[in-house]
C-alpha cells in the first residue's frame, strides 16, 4: 500500500482546529484515513481530499423579499452604513460576506468563490453549466464576495441571497437557492417573502419544508413601529405561525425585529440577544454538519461508488465475453463444415494434430479476447466519466475501473473492483464507528448519559 500524501487542505484544517475544536480535529484525521482508502482504490489523487466536498466554515444565510427589512437588519447587525438591498435588487447576486480588518469594504467577483475550496460555492460553475449551458462562464453575474469589518462576521460566513420576490425564476437561481439552503447551518428567513407568490418562492418553500427536521430556520418578522406595545409581538408571532403552517412550515424560531430607522444611533440600538444566542450555536451546527458529511462520504463509497463501478465491470466483462463467444461460435461452425467436408474430427482427436489445433485456437482467441476487453473498456470508461458527472462525484470512477484492466483481472470471472475486499470493508466499518463516537462526544457536551438507572 502506497502512503498517500496528506492534503494541504487537511493540514490547514488540523492546524486551525488544533486548539479550539478537538471534535473537528479528529474529524479531519478520519477524513485523512478515508482519503487513504479512496487513494488505494484509485478514486482520488495524492493531493486530493474528500474533505473538500463541504465547506468547514459555519455558514449563515439571509433570505428576504421586497421590503427593506433584510437590508436594515444587515446594516444594524453588522454595524454597516451601506445598504445591501439596493445592490442585490439590481444584480440579483448571492453575496458572501467575509470578515476583514480593513475599514473599507471590498467587493470581489464570483470567480473568487468558485476557485477557492474553502468557500461553499467551490466549483459551482460546473454545476451551473450542467444546469444551463453557457451560464457557467457567467458566474460573476450570480455571485460575489464582499469583505466587511464586523466582529459578528469573525469565524463565520454569511450568504446574502438576492430578493426572492424579484429574482428571475431561472434554472441557475433555483440551483443556487437550493445550494444555499442545503449547505447553511442557520438560515434567517424574512417573512416578507411570503407576501408574494412566485414559482421561485414556491420552490424555496419546498426546500425549507424538506429541511425542517434540522431546525435551522429562524423567521424574522419586520416588527411594528416603536409606538406599539411590545406585548403585541406575541400576537404577531402567532399570526405568522398560522400563516406559515398553511405552507406546511411548522418548525423554526420566530423573532420580531423592531422596525427602527437609524438603528445605528445609540438611542435606537436593536437588542439582538435572541439572535446572538442562536448564532452561538452555529459552531455546533457546523460540527454536526461536517460529521454528517463524513458519515455520508463513508456510506457513499460502499453504497454508490463501489456498486456503480462493480456494475460497469460486470457489463464490460459480459460484452467482452459475448464477443469472444461469438468468435468461438464462428470457429465451431467452421469445424462442423470441415467435419462434413474432410472429416475434421479425426484431426482434432489425433494425439499429435489435436493439441496443435487447440493451441492455434487459444493463440487466436487470447489476443482477440484482450482486444475486445480493451475496446469495451474504452466505452465503459467514457460511460463512467459521464456517470461521475451525473452523480456529482469528485471520485474518479474510471480510475478505479482502469485498475481492473490487467491480464489477470481480465481473465478472472470476478466483477469485484480490485482492492475491494474484506479488509477494505473492515477499514470502512472502523471509520464509521469512529465517526459515531465523535457524534456521541459532541452530544456529551450538552448532556450526560447514565449507564445505570436511578432507583
Amino acid at each position: 500500500m502506497t502512503e498517500k500524501t496528506v492534503s494541504k487542505y487537511l493540514l490547514n484544517l488540523e492546524k486551525h482546529f488544533a486548539n479550539d475544536n478537538p471534535i473537528l480535529l479528529k474529524a479531519a484525521k478520519i477524513f485523512q484515513e478515508l482519503d487513504q482508502i479512496e487513494f488505494d482504490l484509485g478514486l482520488i489523487d495524492k493531493d486530493e481530499t474528500t474533505a473538500r466536498k463541504n465547506s468547514w466554515w459555519p455558514i449563515v444565510s439571509l433570505i428576504g423579499g421586497n421590503s427593506t427589512a433584510k437590508s436594515r437588519f444587515i446594516n444594524s447587525y453588522f454595524g454597516s452604513e451601506q445598504l445591501f438591498s439596493g445592490i442585490q435588487a439590481a444584480h440579483h447576486k448571492f453575496t458572501v460576506l467575509l470578515h476583514n480588518n480593513q475599514a473599507a469594504s471590498t467587493i470581489l467577483p464570483g470567480t473568487a468563490l468558485d476557485v477557492d475550496h474553502r468557500y461553499p460555492f467551490y466549483q459551482i460553475s460546473h454545476k451551473i453549466e450542467e444546469k444551463q449551458a453557457g451560464e457557467g462562464s457567467r458566474i460573476n453575474a450570480y455571485l460575489e464576495l464582499r469583505t466587511l469589518n464586523s466582529d459578528r462576521l469573525k469565524e463565520r460566513l454569511f450568504i446574502d441571497a438576492p430578493n426572492m420576490s424579484a429574482a428571475a425564476n431561472s434554472p441557475v437561481i433555483s440551483l443556487l437557492t437550493r445550494h444555499v439552503v442545503e449547505n447553511s447551518d442557520l438560515v434567517f428567513v424574512f417573512t416578507d417573502i411570503f407576501d408574494t407568490s412566485t414559482p421561485l418562492i414556491e420552490e424555496l418553500i419546498e426546500h425549507i419544508s424538506q429541511q425542517q427536521d434540522f431546525n435551522k430556520f429562524i423567521y424574522l418578522i419586520d416588527g411594528p413601529a416603536p409606538t406599539f406595545y411590545p406585548t403585541r409581538h406575541d400576537d404577531l408571532i402567532a399570526s405568522w405561525q398560522r400563516k406559515l403552517a398553511e405552507f406546511g412550515l411548522d418548525t423554526g424560531q420566530f423573532i420580531v425585529v423592531p422596525n427602527h430607522q437609524g438603528t445605528n444611533s445609540p438611542s435606537n440600538r436593536i437588542d439582538f440577544a435572541a439572535i446572538d444566542q442562536r448564532m452561538d450555536n452555529v459552531d455546533h451546527n457546523r460540527s454536526y454538519r461536517i460529521l454528517h458529511a463524513l458519515t455520508a462520504n463513508i456510506q457513499a463509497l460502499e453504497t454508490v461508488i463501489i456498486p456503480e463501478v462493480k456494475q460497469n465491470i460486470a457489463s464490460w466483462k459480459e460484452r467482452s465475453n459475448m464477443s469472444s463467444l461469438v468468435v468461438l461460435g464462428f470457429i465451431a461452425c467452421l469445424a462442423v463444415v470441415a467435419e462434413v467436408q474432410i472429416g475434421f474430427l479425426e484431426f482434432l482427436i489425433d494425439p499429435v494434430t489435436g493439441p496443435i489445433i487447440l493451441a492455434v485456437v487459444v493463440a487466436i482467441m487470447i489476443p482477440l479476447h484482450l482486444m475486445f476487453n480493451k475496446l469495451f473498456a474504452k466505452i465503459t470508461t467514457k460511460h463512467l466519466v459521464e456517470r461521475q458527472a451525473t452523480l456529482r462525484l469528485m471520485e474518479n470512477l474510471a480510475g478505479l475501473f482502469e485498475k481492473n484492466l490487467t491480464f489477470t483481472r481480465i481473465m478472472l470471472p470476478s466483477s469485484e473492483p480490485v482492492g475491494w475486499n474484506k479488509k477494505m470493508k473492515l477499514r470502512l466499518v472502523q471509520l464509521s464507528d469512529k465517526t459515531q463516537e465523535l457524534v456521541q462526544s459532541l452530544n456529551d457536551r450538552f448532556g450526560t448519559y447514565h449507564d445505570k438507572m436511578q432507583p
